[in-house]
This record gives C-alpha cells, sequence and structure tokens, in this order.
C-alpha cells in the first residue's frame, strides 16, 4: 500500500478570537512549523438574519450598523492593530502581530500569509477562504458543547468538517 506523500504549505487557522482558542493556534504554529508553511488567519463576524431584526428592532437601524461595524474594527484589531485592510501600514501592523505570536511560541517560525476578517456565515466564510487561498489544512477549535444547545445550534466545527474538501484538525478547547 502506498501512502500519499503530505504537503502542506499553508493552513488556514480560523479563530473566534476567544482566550481559548489560542490552544488551537499553538497547533497552527506547530503544524506550520513542521511543514514550513504559512498561516492564513481568518475571523468571521457571524450574522444571524433573524437574530438581526430583533436587534435592529430594539436598538434602531442606525445603532444597530453602528455596532457592528465597531465589533468588526475590534476584531481587526485584535488580530492586526487598528489598521484596516488597505492600509499602507497593514505589513508593519501584520508584521507586529506575528512577532507577538512567534515570541508566545519558542523554537517555532511561521510566516503568516494573511489576516482575513469577514462578516457572515461562518461555516461557509472559512470553506471559502480555505478553497481560496488554496489551503492544506483548517485548523479550528470546538468548545465540545453538546445537549440542546448543540442539537439546535450545532457546531461550526462539526459543520465545517463535514462539509469543507480540505482536511481539518478540530482542536477540543479549554472550558
Amino acid at each position: 500500500m502506498n501512502l500519499p506523500k503530505i504537503e502542506i504549505k499553508k493552513i488556514l487557522y480560523a479563530t473566534d478570537l476567544s482566550e481559548s482558542a489560542r490552544t488551537a493556534l499553538g497547533y497552527a504554529v506547530s503544524l506550520a512549523n513542521l511543514y514550513k508553511a504559512g498561516i492564513t488567519i481568518v475571523h468571521v463576524l457571524e450574522e444571524s438574519p433573524g437574530m438581526d431584526a430583533a436587534i435592529r428592532y430594539h436598538v434602531g437601524p442606525e445603532r444597530w450598523d453602528e455596532i457592528k461595524k465597531q465589533h468588526e474594527n475590534s476584531a481587526r484589531s485584535v488580530i492586526i492593530g487598528k489598521q484596516k485592510e488597505d492600509s499602507p501600514a497593514m505589513k508593519a501592523a501584520l508584521k507586529e502581530f506575528y512577532k507577538d505570536v512567534s515570541e508566545k511560541f519558542e523554537n517555532q517560525t511561521f510566516r503568516l500569509d494573511e489576516v482575513v476578517v469577514k462578516r457572515g456565515n461562518p461555516v461557509d466564510i472559512i470553506i471559502e477562504v480555505a478553497e481560496k487561498k488554496c489551503c492544506e489544512l483548517i485548523v479550528m477549535g470546538t468548545h465540545g458543547h453538546g445537549g440542546l444547545a448543540k442539537m439546535m445550534l450545532g457546531s461550526t466545527a462539526q459543520k465545517v468538517l463535514k462539509q469543507s474538501k480540505t482536511p481539518v484538525l478540530v482542536v477540543r478547547l479549554p472550558e
């Protein structure tokens, strides 16, 4: 039996920006170091039409749009600093992020290819970015919630695992 040679040159790391998501980042960085691969980081600002409409009704459309924009800017700031995506200072911000992450993972180097912050359905966006960027692996965490919440909402990681053509490494995150 011949086993295929696995080459991983691009890893997509999907994050919800939680503290516990750093556990999955450790796996992404370790694998990037092992395979000398680059990492694309993606964070999705989830939109739920029903929830969106309910909140819009209670706070008004202008205030809700303002809140959503603040969240998007906050997410981008957590990942890359306060620079806009098209800003000339983007490379400097990415280098700073790279330096910060590199210091946390001693003796492990990796190449930060891109940071993507998008609004939409997390499952769709994660799969779309992985395919568009030709990633050979998706690394993401899961909190392992069960029971009613899982039945009603489902798990983003579970849905990505089922729908993605790209292999997915799901890391159980600490509670």
